[in-house]
């Protein structure tokens, strides 16, 4: 079980701003505004309410709550991830095409108009019927990362799109990519990366008996996908580390690009969604949130 108190997240905000003054990005206001804002964060505690508990979910669960609406405009993170990963994709030749934790589909869909031969791969049941109605000409396999139900030596091109920041270990994953990817093939990841390198926030929504539960992100540095990736023959052909575009949300604490209302407090007894919470600190979270970066996008070669 986890525990997500509202001010925990907002004083978390307000403590990787001013760790960010400190070494002299912002001015002498700036810090007297977030200290004052602080104590009147604190004083009336109890109108943020006091949190609540989540269990852990798997992937199946998780994500099987989440199929019918992932595929909403207004995430961010999607639209800057497929701009960096439709490009890599037209860059190579066109043949079998591997989507790993595909998803609704979003990159097998991509890959079909390209001229791929595509097979997906998910554990949610759920995801998966919605893959195979956006693309009708794919092979959909239920299977995990860590076991894809894929021959060797079988593709030419694997696609893993935000979905190693819910692997424990990246090694067993990385070794099934190199498993199934024919030598010269294309591997392209992306994964996304938390305010801050090591943290990741992890995905609270409700499981099949409608109480919370959380599905863990991690939040890795570049270094740890190359200890997985190169002992295995793997070379970096491109890395890239998109940045957020500030401002993270207007002063009312709307984030940039939502087609939707801030969702309101919820009450105690229940983990706060982040987004209702930065309407109450909103120069904060965009200091918290700015430079830093929103995902990490990778190409390699399998070269052995």
């Amino acid at each position: 079980m986890i525990h997500q108190h509202p001010l925990a997240y907002l004083i978390g905000l307000e403590g990787v701003a001013l760790l960010r003054a400190f070494a002299g990005e912002y001015d002498e206001e700036f810090v007297t505004a977030r200290l004052a804002e602080i104590r009147a964060l604190l004083d009336p505690a109890g109108e943020l309410g006091s949190g609540g508990a989540a269990r852990p979910l798997t992937s199946v669960e998780a994500y099987g709550s989440w199929a019918p609406s992932y595929d909403q405009p207004g995430n961010q993170l999607l639209d800057i991830e497929a701009g960096l990963v439709h490009p890599l994709l037209d860059a190579l030749p066109v043949g079998v095409a591997l989507d790993a934790a595909c998803g609704t589909g979003r990159h097998a869909a991509y890959l079909a108009e390209l001229g791929h031969t595509v097979i997906g791969v998910d554990s949610s049941l759920d995801m998966l019927a919605v893959a195979r109605t956006k693309v009708p000409s794919g092979s959909f396999l239920d299977g995990s990362l860590e076991a894809l139900p894929v021959p060797d030596d079988a593709v030419d091109v694997v696609v893993c799109a935000l979905a190693l920041t819910h692997v424990p270990d990246l090694r067993p994953v990385f070794a099934e990519f190199a498993r199934v990817l024919r030598p010269g093939g294309s591997l392209v990841v992306s994964d996304p990366h938390g305010p801050v390198i090591g943290v990741g926030l992890p995905i609270v929504v409700r499981g099949a008996d409608g109480a919370p539960g959380y599905l863990p992100n991690r939040s890795r540095s570049a270094a740890e996908y190359l200890a997985a990736a190169l002992p295995l023959g793997f070379e970096v052909r491109h890395c890239e580390e998109p940045v957020r575009r500030p401002p993270f949300v207007d002063p009312e604490g709307v984030p940039r690009g939502a087609v939707t209302p801030v969702p309101p407090l919820r009450p105690s007894g229940t983990p706060p969604d982040i987004w209702s919470l930065h309407r109450f600190a909103p120069d904060a979270t965009n200091a918290a949130y700015e430079g830093g970066p929103l995902a990490i996008v990778w190409r390699f070669e399998l070269t052995s």
